[in-house]
């Protein structure tokens, strides 16, 4: 039986939607949009409740920050209250999104030509990021297996010895598989960063979108030596839907990587708002409530794509044990050589994933399903569709 539906996700229409003004709904007029990693859910009324109370007030002048920065402090409260994971706020700074602190990372903690180990399928614009910045990107694939993606920790091994690779870029939990990683993966991983002393920058912007029994661990609270090597990013945004707000968070932990980055000029990286900080706070402090009920629809809406997905195919693919976005095989919609294309025109769907991700998803589809509950249906019912003549 499916759990009931919420007032407060749930009274979506598709009308009401394409009204808004972002990028997921106005990327594809006259389809619907499951591809932009945005959530179609309302802002938590306690962010919207501090936004405007800061607006109210008037005070959108320059912000107090000099002493003690709140967005470093809540934080840190942050990890100590979900990972017992202890974080100095003095290692801690402020980047306008993760993908930003990725380029700023490798441009201060790595030189042109060092190459880069990177996990396939690899999100988008950290694939292009990579080569971008005259970095070579050493993909190392996750490995399909009976039980799920595998994070092939022996394939990470040899890529990053044959490669020489200074830094690993992890992604956990992982955008698009949807995997968490364990902490006995995470201490292999650990392990072969020290044995080939990688700088690992470690995207964690999902970690609260893990669904039970499956928990986030914090690569740098793994052990002293990990916490030394590892920059640990992430942001409210994916969590409270936010990503307009632009601000997110870097704990820096290699001490040399933090010296260069405080002797650049203060503004060269820009700045995040007040307002993003105001709903950071606002959400890692008063947002539990919402939360809960948040993680109760994407529960009950990955359970909805997962049945779905096994009745176009034999061998469906694994449900994702975080995020909101749902990974699965083209063949399972018996797709052609351009699946992305093909959806859109004959179902009026757009889907994200194909080469973008890297070979490795080159036959993969990425759906995200943090929308209502009719809306998803209508999305499930017209790839069913296109499965129809496949199933079995």
């Amino acid at each position: 039986m499916q759990p009931p539906l919420d007032p407060l996700f749930d009274e979506l229409t598709v009308e009401d939607l394409r009204r808004r003004p972002g990028v997921k709904w106005h990327v594809a007029p006259d389809a619907i949009p499951a591809s932009v990693a945005d959530m179609d859910f309302p802002v938590a009324p306690v962010i919207a409740d501090a936004i405007e109370h800061r607006v109210r007030r008037g005070d959108l002048g320059y912000p107090c920050w000099d002493e003690v920065h709140p967005l470093r402090v809540a934080f840190a409260d942050r990890m100590r209250e979900r990972y017992g994971w202890s974080v100095d706020p003095a290692h801690v700074r402020e980047h306008t999104d993760v993908v930003q602190g990725v380029q700023v990372l490798l441009h201060l903690g790595t030189a042109p030509g060092d190459a880069v180990a990177v996990h396939g399928p690899t999100y988008p614009p950290f694939h292009h990021t990579v080569g971008a910045m005259g970095r070579k990107r050493v993909d190392v694939p996750f490995l399909r297996t009976q039980t799920g993606w595998s994070a092939n920790t022996t394939g990470l091994a040899d890529a990053v010895a044959a490669h020489a690779c200074r830094a690993l870029l992890l992604v956990n939990p992982h955008n698009p598989t949807g995997r968490v990683l364990t902490r006995d993966e995470l201490t292999e991983i650990a392990a072969i960063a020290r044995r080939h002393d990688l700088l690992v920058i470690s995207d964690e912007i999902h970690a609260e979108l893990a669904f039970a029994p499956h928990r986030h661990v914090p690569f740098a609270s793994l052990d002293g030596d990990t916490a030394a090597r590892t920059v640990t990013l992430t942001s409210a945004s994916k969590a409270f839907n936010l990503a307009g707000l632009r601000c997110s968070v870097a704990d820096i932990g290699p001490q040399r990587l933090l010296a260069l980055r405080d002797a650049e000029p203060a503004e060269l990286y820009g700045a995040v708002s007040t307002l993003g900080v105001v709903a950071a706070v606002a959400a890692w402090r008063h947002g539990a409530d919402w939360q809960q009920r948040l993680l109760r629809v994407l529960d009950r809406n990955r359970r909805r794509v997962a049945a779905a997905v096994a009745s176009w195919t034999s061998e469906p693919d694994p449900m994702p044990e975080a995020t909101y976005l749902y990974w699965f095989g083209a063949d399972a919609l018996g797709l052609g050589d351009d699946p992305l294309t093909e959806v859109l025109a004959r179902a009026r769907v757009q889907l994200a994933g194909g080469p973008v991700f890297g070979e490795d998803g080159r036959r993969y589809l990425r759906l995200n399903y943090a929308t209502g509950a009719a809306v998803l249906e209508d999305v499930l019912g017209r790839l069913g569709g296109l499965a129809q003549p496949n199933c079995v």
